[in-house]
Formats: C-alpha cells, sequence, structure tokens
C-alpha cells in the first residue's frame, strides 16, 4: 500500500510560521494564525491515529503543530501585555500620546504638502 501525505501539514506549517512571525501585531493576529493552525493539526492528527500506515509525513504536522503552539503563546502574552499596557496608561498619559501624535501627523502633512 502506498503512503499518502497527511491532508493539512504544509498549511499547519506554513500558519504557525505566519503565527510567529506576526505574534508583534498586538497579538490578536498571531493568535488567529495559531488557533488555526492547531485546529487543522489536531485533525489530522486524529486521521493519523485512526490509520498510521497509510500516512508518511507526520514529523512535518509534528513540527507545525509545535510551532502552532509557540505562535499561539507568544501571540497570547503579547495581546495581553497589550490589555495591560492600556488599561493601566492614565489619562495624562494619553494625552501626551496624543499630543506627540498629532505634532507628528502635522509634521507629515507639511512635508507632503511641500
Amino acid at each position: 500500500m502506498e503512503q499518502q501525505k497527511l491532508p493539512n501539514a504544509t498549511a499547519v506549517i506554513v500558519l504557525s510560521i505566519i503565527s510567529i512571525i506576526t505574534c508583534c501585531c498586538f497579538g490578536i493576529i498571531g493568535l488567529i494564525f495559531g488557533l488555526i493552525a492547531l485546529f487543522l493539526a489536531n485533525k489530522d492528527m486524529k486521521l493519523y491515529k485512526e490509520n498510521p500506515e497509510l500516512y508518511s509525513n507526520y514529523s512535518n504536522l509534528n513540527t507545525g503543530r509545535i510551532l502552532a503552539i509557540i505562535g499561539t503563546v507568544l501571540s497570547a502574552l503579547t495581546f495581553l501585555y497589550c490589555i495591560y499596557s492600556f488599561a493601566t496608561t492614565t489619562p495624562e498619559e494619553w494625552d501626551m500620546i496624543m499630543t506627540e501624535y498629532n505634532k507628528a501627523m502635522e509634521e507629515a502633512q507639511r512635508n507632503q504638502s511641500r
């Protein structure tokens, strides 16, 4: 009997790598990609456990699953840190942040109009 590849192993690896790369985008993007990768990995692991001699690339799936766990954890930590940062910022700090933002936007508009 010829062995076939697990259907989502490559997708799991790609999504896991994207999850790790995008974990710095406030955490939410990496969290989404990581959870999708974990869902697909668990689905393929069930397929493999039902009939292990039928599939050949379980090691790729397991690698992708490990990367998905890492990406999900990093993204979750980033997301929680962002929530903490927004929650603990005082109104005075927000005023300072918004003042600096407005100055930067005005400077960008002046440079663009030249």
